[in-house]
């Protein structure tokens, strides 16, 4: 239990510092430092005229590993959740799909963070969104609150992923779906080896392999599971799109509801 305590402060920490880095007008990304931007982690993965139409410090705050709102497939009116939002680009981005008669929610564990979407959203005139502070693993919403859970390259950060998956199913309404960019490891390769190649925080070290990704889903109850690798962030190590679906015929709840300070 202390080395997963002492691993999300690490986490905390880091984007923490990220946050106040753009705040002070630099740029973070998720990879190996949070001042660079390589074009595997953060901003360059979205399109221009996405940028576009966004405060500079939200995209200058994407810590992501995707575009997850580029393949969550949202429709105007649909309630979604962002696991992980730091400083609320994907949050703007969907608030702009599901349009007024939609609700977006950004969930956030780092104050730095919270502050910084909520700065964004106020630039963006955003008024269909609303942030909370909370970790992924307890999510502070009712069950089957929203029809769409996004992340961007936050999964991986968690010490506890079945909780995640746990929560992520029962806030989903019944056919409800996800749509996640996260990174996931090659099947070959051991928790260890995964630690050689890159450290807990900058997104590596705790990724699933694609089988244990799978099959951590499938235990929370998600069918129609599809995990898409997208492109190489390290030896053996990809960005991916995953999808999946909560069955129409769930029935209540899994996992208990309960608010605290996770990215």
């Amino acid at each position: 239990m202390s080395e997963k305590n002492d691993l999300r402060e690490a986490v905390r920490e880091r984007y923490a510092a990220a946050a106040v880095h753009v705040a002070e007008g630099g740029t973070a990304c998720c990879g190996p430092e949070v001042t660079e931007d390589d074009g595997d982690f953060g901003g360059a993965l979205y399109a221009a005229d996405e940028h576009d139409r966004l405060p500079a410090e939200a995209v200058a705050a994407s810590l992501g590993c995707g575009n997850p709102t580029a393949v969550a497939g949202l429709n105007e009116g649909e309630r979604v959740l962002d696991l992980g939002s730091g400083g609320g680009i994907d949050v703007l981005l969907s608030a702009r799909r599901v349009g007024p008669t939609g609700k977006v929610y950004g969930l956030d564990m780092t104050e730095e963070m919270l502050a910084l979407a909520l700065a964004n959203a106020k630039k963006a005139g955003a008024a269909n969104v609303e942030f909370l502070k909370g970790t992924i693993e307890a999510v502070p919403l009712p069950a089957n609150t929203v029809d769409v859970v996004i992340s961007n390259c936050v999964i991986n950060l968690s010490t506890d992923k079945p909780a995640v998956f746990a929560e992520t199913f029962r806030v989903l309404a019944p056919g409800g779906r996800i749509g996640v960019s996260d990174v996931v490891a090659d099947d070959r390769l051991t928790p260890a080896q995964r630690a050689e190649r890159g450290d807990y925080v900058g997104c590596i070290a705790g990724a699933l392999s694609v089988t244990e990704y799978r099959r951590g889903l499938e235990t929370a109850g998600f069918s129609d599971i599809e995990i898409t690798p997208t492109h190489q962030v390290a030896d053996g190590m990809h960005s991916a799109v995953v999808r999946a679906v909560k069955p129409v015929t769930a029935a209540g709840a899994t996992g208990g509801s309960a608010s605290g300070p996770g990215r």
